[in-house]
């Protein structure tokens, strides 16, 4: 990792990570790795119900990434990101306002959900992408700790309806198989191999 760091610095490698997510944000700025922080667009998230999830997550990250393809210079790399929770083969997004979040957290009590990252790093002349999958498993929540975390915790920018790190975490997650920091939104280690390979190319 101090390598990595290093050859970043020396290099002087642009490191771009387009979000709007400051838990990703918040996860780059641990990894002291030098990057600017590029507010991300609006885009069409429209996909066939039929792909799995793993795939939406990563054509998704990959579509974030299109928008910015002028920025693109020999030594900077690109870096998007999905998440996507799905349950019972059921993918459910962002929560519009208080009833749904609501309503998704009783969904996903006493039962366990998958969480998708897809991440695409982006250089001018190429392109790599992968996806990492955790399992979450919930434990009972009664409807006053539901409602407690929904009126404090503002959950409608999370996936799911959760953040991971937030109080929920703490007194209604179970265990979880996979990389914690995937279920934060962004799974740190593997994406760290590929910017590794693809500093190589460059």
């Amino acid at each position: 990792m101090i390598s990595l760091i290093e050859k970043i610095k020396k290099n002087n490698f642009e490191i771009l990570l387009a979000t709007s997510s400051p838990r990703r944000i918040e996860l780059f700025n641990k990894l002291t790795i030098p990057f600017k922080v590029i507010n991300s667009s609006p885009i069409d998230e429209t996909i066939n119900n039929n792909t799995k999830a793993h795939k939406i997550a990563l054509l998704l990250a990959k579509k974030k990434a299109q928008p910015y393809s002028s920025l693109l210079k020999e030594k900077t790399i690109l870096i998007t990101a999905d998440t996507i929770v799905c349950i019972n083969n059921k993918i459910i997004g962002k929560p519009h306002n208080r009833e749904s979040a609501i309503k998704m957290l009783k969904l996903l009590s006493n039962k366990v959900h998958e969480v998708y990252t897809g991440v695409n790093i982006k250089t001018i002349n190429h392109e790599y992408s992968f996806y990492e999958k955790s399992l979450v498993y919930f434990n009972k929540l009664s409807d006053e700790d539901i409602i407690y975390y929904v009126d404090n915790y503002e959950p409608y920018d999370k996936a799911g309806s959760y953040g991971i790190q937030d109080w929920i975490g703490l007194i209604g997650i179970k265990k979880i198989e996979g990389c914690y920091y995937n279920v934060m939104g962004f799974p740190v280690s593997k994406f760290l191999i590929f910017l590794n390979k693809t500093i190589d190319t460059l």
